[in-house]
């Protein structure tokens, strides 16, 4: 009757550990109440970083097949704001073109080598 629940247990404390060790470590601070003042930038940059992805054949394609001809997208980024071109701006940076997902494929080749070890282990053949 011993065996079993210490099988049980020692499952218990692998799983327990598991995620207890994934689990992301959060730290927090005081965030301070003051207003932060807007930087004033350069439209003139803002405009010519997303000029050029305007010019990018994918985009300029997609924008014609929603109905926007190259004259309609110029207006249109001219009438922004410089708060709203900035903003625009910085999100294009932020863009990846089709992500990474090369670290979750390891990270789960990974669990799957440990769970596999690990009852290989605990479990003789």
């Amino acid at each position: 009757m011993r065996i079993p629940l210490m099988k049980h247990l020692s499952w218990y404390l692998i799983v327990a550990m598991f995620i207890i060790g994934i689990t992301p470590r959060v730290e927090a601070g005081i965030a301070h109440s003051e207003v932060v003042a807007m930087t004033q930038t350069d439209r003139a940059a803002d405009i010519e970083k997303v000029q050029k992805v305007l010019e990018m054949k994918m985009v300029s394609e997609r924008l014609t097949q929603m109905g926007f001809t190259p004259e309609e997208t110029k207006a249109k980024l001219a009438h922004l704001s410089d708060e709203q071109l900035h903003k625009l701006a910085v999100q294009l940076d932020d863009l990846k073109a089709g992500g990474n997902g090369t670290l979750a494929v390891i990270l789960i080749i990974v669990i799957i080598v440990a769970v596999v070890w690990l009852i290989s282990i605990i479990i003789p053949w």
